[in-house]
């Protein structure tokens, strides 16, 4: 399994990361610059609205589908036109509770319109992870690999055209953004159908109401986690807007949005450790086989990366938003610096949670995730009436420190691990090291010739990650000869 883990890992990140940073930082960033913080805060704030009742259109059936087809190959002929039926109906729903709770808020119509996009989006959007799940779920890494970027690089060709290819002279709007995803989605979603609906043998939608009930029942824990996280992930703009005047409301968003993209691009890299780990700690799980040196390999990868990338982020936040962005650059680094050491949190919670789900530990995480909502809540409503969008930064900062060592210690709990004082040890050393670093090197900054003015910060920048990159060798945290004899055995 650490085999297969990590070919399949190498395999999705080389194609996210061939992809998905020229959308974030190619497409994503240049519409906010095109179309100013304000416009692009009012599509971010909509955007994250949108989020909120996600859930409707899933109600865990997702993550419980990924966990049950991975132990049970067989089940996927069995369920699948029942769900792809209930998908339907969840669709509907979520549609009529979303625009009804925007009425009640007051949501204007151009708000109103654009959030029926966005809605239509996130049908779409939540349709593609279940067909996902199903391939995932058969262990065709892949496939999944593929789909994964598929709708990324649609939405890179159809808002490429419309920014650089002359092909209007009427100035971007942010409407033609959606539009792109929502055409992306649509050629997505039909292509991972047709893989799903030859591997399922699918005839026909059908509706079988003692069914529904039964996978209502097994995934409902999925759901209530799905709602809480998501809640607690995605309220910050909505709070953001009700509690600031209308006049600073949407330019504090569009800040906070410049601040996140970073973040949001960082967790697509975490995010995909837990994609691949969900079906195979299952599996493990199922099989009785240990867990234990699957968790320290996938994090040792994976906070390594956390920890050079949010020291990076911090100590260089006012050059890494100066380079992205046009204006609000030091509110934007403000912001930043929060949000991205926060990363290491996050990355913690994607392992550690990742297991506990594999394992059905739900009434831990959910309880992890109603105090992360709690804390969330309590915060926000505290700072952002003093520090506007960079309360919302710290409020997201303590929420996910305190999600992810809860369920550290969850973990630690339900599979009887021991503490091993030697790796935090190393752990402490290393993130140590990597801050010394990046506080040497950003204050030597290295003049050279051939680099442009604006760039002058890059070859300190370079050295320190390159420097950080050594030190996880010399601690071991990296193991280039142990992964090399993994990827070399057969297990």
């Amino acid at each position: 399994m650490q085999r297969k883990f990590l070919t399949n890992l190498g395999l999705l990140l080389f194609l996210n990361l061939l992809v998905k940073p020229f959308w974030i930082f190619g497409i994503d960033r240049t519409v906010q610059n095109t179309v100013g913080a304000a416009e692009f805060g009012f599509y971010f704030l909509v955007f994250n609205f949108s989020f909120l009742f996600n859930i409707l259109l899933d109600l865990g059936i997702t993550n419980f589908n990924n966990r049950n087809i991975a132990q049970n190959n067989q089940l996927l002929n069995k369920h699948f036109s029942g769900i792809i039926t209930m998908k339907a109906l969840l669709g509907v729903a979520y549609f009529l509770v979303t625009l009804i709770i925007a009425l009640i808020m007051g949501y204007n119509m151009p708000k109103l319109q654009l959030l029926a996009l966005l809605g239509l989006n996130q049908f779409l959007a939540s349709l593609l992870l279940y067909l996902r799940s199903n391939i995932s779920g058969l262990l065709m890494f892949k496939t999944d690999s593929m789909l994964s970027v598929l709708d990324r690089l649609l939405m890179i060709l159809f808002c490429g055209l419309l920014l650089w290819g002359n092909v209007t002279d009427i100035p971007f709007r942010i409407e033609w953004f959606v539009y792109c995803q929502t055409a992306a989605y649509f050629i997505t979603v039909t292509t991972a159908s047709l893989i799903v609906i030859k591997k399922a043998n699918f005839r026909k939608p059908s509706w079988n109401w003692p069914f529904f009930m039964m996978i209502m029942k097994r995934s409902f824990p999925f759901a209530l986690l799905v709602l809480l996280m998501t809640l607690y992930n995605r309220l910050d703009p909505v709070m953001i807007d009700k509690l600031l005047p209308e006049e600073t409301g949407p330019e504090q968003i569009g800040i906070y949005a410049s601040g996140y993209r970073l973040l949001d691009a960082a967790n697509m890299i975490a995010f995909l450790f837990s994609v691949l780990l969900l079906p195979i700690f299952s599996r493990m799980i199922k099989n009785r086989e240990p867990v234990r040196e699957m968790l320290k390999l996938s994090f040792s990868l994976l906070i390594t990366v956390a920890i050079i990338v949010s020291a990076s982020s911090f100590f260089y936040s006012y050059q890494l938003m100066d380079l992205l962005y046009d204006a609000h650059i030091e509110a934007s680094a403000r912001v930043f610096r929060p949000l991205m050491l926060g990363f290491i949190a996050v990355s913690t919670s994607y392992i550690f949670g990742t297991l506990l789900t594999a394992n059905g530990s739900l009434k831990e995480l959910n309880i992890i995730s109603a105090a992360g909502l709690v804390i969330n809540l309590g915060i926000n409503f505290l700072l952002i009436p003093k520090l506007m969008a960079v309360g919302s930064a710290y409020a997201s900062l303590l929420t996910q420190f305190i999600t992810a060592i809860l369920q550290v210690i969850i973990v630690m709990k339900v599979f009887r691990f021991g503490i091993s004082s030697r790796y935090l040890f190393t752990l402490l050393a290393f993130l140590s090291g990597v801050a010394l670093f990046h506080y040497i090197s950003l204050k030597m900054t290295i003049d050279l010739p051939w680099i442009p003015s604006g760039l002058t910060w890059t070859p300190g920048f370079a050295l320190a990650v390159i420097f950080s990159v050594l030190l996880a060798v010399a601690l071991r945290l990296l193991s280039f000869r142990s992964l090399m004899n993994i990827l070399r055995s057969n297990q």
